[in-house]
């Protein structure tokens, strides 16, 4: 197993491939924006203990690939990204709320998460099938 990390009672591999949008589709992360977005992200999995292996900052959807402890949810780590990073946004951008956002929120409600591993799903299956061979 490549990538595994260890916590007091257990070894994992477990990555997350998380996509969200912000409020309306507004095309808005650009230039500074996109950049400060990037390490607003940086810092949360930082501080949260995510390792943040990949991420991409599209004009209307951010795209992250992290890996998180088996005790995390992922709609934990949606949570902490949106909530903290709309704050951040929000407080350094003040005039972005009152042209784009009227009051409310930065992020859309809806999100995609996939997982993934180091190996395929076929991959597991074969292993799982074959034990009792061994």
């Amino acid at each position: 197993m490549t990538n595994t990390k260890t916590t007091k009672h257990s070894k994992y591999n477990i990555n997350y491939h998380i996509v969200f949008c912000p409020k309306y589709r507004h095309p808005i992360f650009k230039n500074k924006l996109e950049s400060e977005l990037l390490s607003c992200f940086k810092k949360v999995c930082s501080n949260y203990g995510y390792e943040l292996i990949e991420q991409e900052i599209m004009p209307d959807h951010a795209h992250l690939f992290i890996s998180a402890p088996p005790t995390v949810v992922p709609v934990g780590i949606v949570r902490k990204l949106k909530s903290i990073s709309a704050n951040h946004i929000f407080k350094n951008f003040p005039n972005l709320k009152k042209a784009k956002f009227w009051g409310s929120g930065l992020w859309s409600r809806g999100y995609y998460v996939g997982t993934a591993g180091s190996v395929s799903s076929e991959t597991i299956q074969k292993y799982i099938q074959n034990q009792k061979n061994v």
